[in-house]
């Protein structure tokens, strides 16, 4: 008897570890199961957190849409040197000019000039600002809008332009509205200038067997069209035009820098480019340096010694954040080329840029 029951205890314990070895995987599975459920709850509570967040944003548009005004956007303050409560707020203008292109704060870059010039203007903190300009220049227009903008900064406080690597032509023509110009010895600027252009098409269009029809209310009404040659009258006509512009362009600069237009015209203001230290030497700035010169002369120009420096950034956004995190997953490798490395020129728009960046 005590023979058959050692066997029968050592019969059910072989049977145990046979059931044990047969059935692994069902308990891997159950692991997996529960490590799935977390997955999914945590994906559960993102995905509330994300729509509450969605929510908020859309129930504040819509209270905000009935205010009769809204507040001014704010730029983001970032300290570069820490100091007292004096502040030299630091704006930086880089790429194209062009009310086409996105802004942070506004629709376009040139509402984000606007912006924070605005900001800098009325805030009593603030003593002085640097305005540091790395721009082949751009619309003609969008040029002219910002150097108003810096003008009547200036008209309150003290404008510091500092020219980085590039403030050629639209650049410069906003750097003009400074009470300072400073640039670095090796800066490319200058390039007073207009241009127009347009894509002439018609030889390729005769290859291929393709012709333009246009019904038009008057003989000018499509003078850049790319289908046919451009008539002698059509050619006067918006040289004309470009002309016009570059005189508004050469009497600003003109009268910003104190040197007669005439001088300009037969001497630095025909379309070259200037080095930073061939500009001093035209009296086309008023300085040579650093960025943390312009720092120190803003400082100076500001009465305010001991100032912090801040340079505006983007305010916080939450589409940033959401753009970023549904950006993870993304395997997509693309290479874009910067808009100021390639500016695309519209047809029939007017701009100021160096011959080098017209394709």
């Amino acid at each position: 008897m005590e023979d058959r029951g050692w066997k029968g205890s050592v019969g059910k314990s072989l049977v145990r570890l046979t059931v044990l070895r047969k059935f692994p995987p069902v308990m891997a599975a159950n692991r997996k199961l529960g490590c799935l459920s977390i997955f999914l709850f945590v994906a559960l509570c993102a995905s509330l957190f994300a729509n509450f967040v969605f929510a908020v944003m859309a129930i504040s548009r819509l209270s905000g849409s009935s205010r009769q005004e809204e507040a001014p956007p704010r730029f983001r303050e970032v300290i570069v040197q820490r100091g007292n409560n004096d502040k030299i707020a630091v704006i930086t203008m880089r790429g194209l000019i062009s009310s086409s292109l996105p802004g942070n704060v506004g629709d376009s870059m040139v509402d984000d000039m606007r912006a924070a010039l605005q900001q800098a203007r009325d805030d009593d903190n603030v003593r002085a600002v640097v305005l540091e300009i790395d721009s082949p220049g751009g619309e003609v227009t969008a040029s002219d809008v910002i150097y108003n903008w810096v003008v009547k900064t200036r008209a309150k406080k003290p404008v510091v332009v500092y020219m980085d690597s590039l403030a050629a032509s639209g650049g410069y023509y906003v750097a003009c509205g400074g009470k300072y110009l400073m640039a670095n010895e090796t800066t490319i600027t200058g390039s007073i200038g207009v241009i127009i252009q347009t894509l002439n098409y018609e030889q390729l269009f005769n290859k291929i067997g393709l012709a333009s029809v246009v019904f038009k209310s008057g003989k000018f009404k499509d003078m850049l069209n790319g289908a046919r040659p451009i008539t002698p009258e059509e050619r006067d006509y918006v040289q004309s035009f470009v002309m016009k512009t570059y005189d508004k362009f050469l009497g600003i600069v003109a009268k910003e820098r104190n040197v007669p237009a005439d001088v300009l015209r037969n001497t630095v203001a025909d379309g070259r480019i200037l080095s930073g230290k061939d500009a001093l030497d035209n009296k086309l700035i008023d300085g040579l340096g650093q960025i943390e010169d312009a720092y120190a002369k803003a400082k100076e120009l500001g009465n305010a010694r001991g100032a912090t420096i801040v340079k505006y950034g983007p305010p916080f956004s939450w589409s940033r954040v959401f753009r970023a995190f549904s950006s993870v997953g993304d395997s997509k490798i693309e290479l874009t080329l910067p808009k100021q490395l390639v500016p695309q020129l519209e047809s029939g728009r007017a701009y100021f840029l160096p011959s080098f960046y017209a394709p």
